[in-house]
């Protein structure tokens, strides 16, 4: 499937999956009978299985391309780091050549801003781990959930270090180890080396995946604040490959 008519069944989705829409639509009576039948007969699934392909769905918490509405509150560090960003996106938006986001220059776009990346993601369960296998970039993420601890010497990276566990029904990530070199959304609000993140992924039902993150850096941000993302399930989806083209910088494109 071609990444142009993936994007287009996703801004269709957008607009289309609502209960309210589907509510309105005049259905002949069996239909409508079948519909309702099947409503109190939904398709089965496994609270701790959350492999397959899925992508982002429109959110009410933020705007596709921040994790909140409006800005947080900052640390004067923070502060200073947000005015230092030059976003391609939202109010202080500028064009790819005058971005300095760090995505643009094919840098990883690491934990959390990779979910803003308009690609799907496969989750893959082990025993071990949970892999999860961006589109984007082919970035891949190992949550492990075999019971060990983060490490004492953790080498900063982009992704960071994630451990995760199950409660009840909701698979508890804790992320900490950043490098702080990437953002934390598509506008630019800050990530800094002490940013520890907490995910909370439940299974609603058989096609929809909830994610709750807290984001706890306490150089960026005087306390921590939280947001919510949602996604849909898509079994006929494989991850396809995509790369930053040559390693060049997109402002390299426009030339």
């Amino acid at each position: 499937m071609s990444h142009r008519f993936r994007l287009l069944l996703v801004t269709a989705a957008a607009l289309t999956f609502s209960p309210a829409v589907f509510a309105q639509t005049n259905q002949p009576a069996a239909q409508g009978a079948k519909s309702a039948a099947a409503a109190k007969s939904p398709t089965p699934f496994s609270a701790h299985d959350l492999s397959g392909v899925w992508n982002a769905l429109p959110s009410r918490a933020h705007d596709g391309s921040s994790w909140a509405k409006g800005d947080p509150e900052m640390t004067p560090w923070g502060q200073e780091r947000f005015k230092s960003t030059k976003p391609s996106i939202g109010p202080r938006g500028v064009t790819l050549a005058e971005t300095n986001d760090p995505v643009y220059k094919c840098f990883p776009s690491g934990t959390p801003y990779v979910y803003f990346n308009p690609f799907p993601l496969q989750i893959v369960q082990t025993p071990k781990e949970v892999i999860m296998l961006y589109e984007y970039d082919h970035s891949v993420r190992h949550i492990y959930i075999d019971g060990r601890k983060h490490p004492d010497d953790i080498t900063p990276t982009y992704m960071g270090h994630s451990i995760g566990h199950w409660d009840g029904d909701t698979l508890v990530v804790d992320t900490v180890g950043f490098n702080g070199k990437t953002w934390l959304d598509r506008v630019g609000h800050p990530l800094s080396d002490q940013m520890h993140i907490t995910e909370r992924f439940k299974r609603v039902d058989a096609n929809n995946l909830q994610l709750d993150l807290t984001f706890d850096d306490p150089k960026s941000y005087p306390k921590p604040w939280s947001s919510q993302m949602t996604f849909r399930l898509h079994p006929d989806w494989d991850i396809m490959e995509q790369v930053c083209m040559d390693n060049r910088s997109f402002d390299e494109f426009e030339k």
